[in-house]
């Protein structure tokens, strides 16, 4: 944990929190990336407009941060593409299943106490620990 940072963790976890409940005030949807996503791929009358928003900002955030000094460093990828897309496929699949993602379920369904995604935020997150111990200590990654 070299690049441990608190007060920029801090900014930005007030930052998602806080966009979190405008976009349930101002919409009254969850703001769960998948489900977003999903509405870009089957859009409703009035929906794609707020959708695309929401990822242009995702896009833009970082490289607007970027721009004004706050670079980031690239992600350590698998030397793999099978891996990469495996991976992929296993998060989309998890996804589906849980019906939701991490943000649905661990920032906004865990805020409104929902049973339901305090489970599926408990497994996810033991999942994602198994995953990194599995790769770190046992198979050497």
């Amino acid at each position: 944990m070299a690049n441990f940072t608190p007060l920029a963790a801090a900014v930005g976890g007030a930052l998602i929190g806080l966009s979190s409940v405008l976009l349930m005030l101002l919409t009254g949807r969850v703001a769960g990336i998948s489900g977003i996503f999903g509405g870009l791929l089957n859009p409703r009358s009035g929906e794609i407009g707020w959708r695309i928003a929401f990822f242009v900002g995702l896009i833009l955030a970082p490289l607007l941060a970027g721009l004004i000094g706050h670079g980031m460093q690239p992600p350590q990828m698998p030397a793999s593409w099978a891996v990469i897309v495996a991976a992929g496929l296993l998060v989309g699949f998890g996804t589906r299943l849980a019906g939701g993602c991490t943000s649905g379920h661990g920032i906004c369904g865990i805020s409104r106490m929902s049973a339901r995604s305090i489970a599926a935020t408990v497994i996810f997150m033991a999942v994602a620990i198994a995953t990194v111990a599995l790769t770190h200590h046992v198979f050497g990654g």
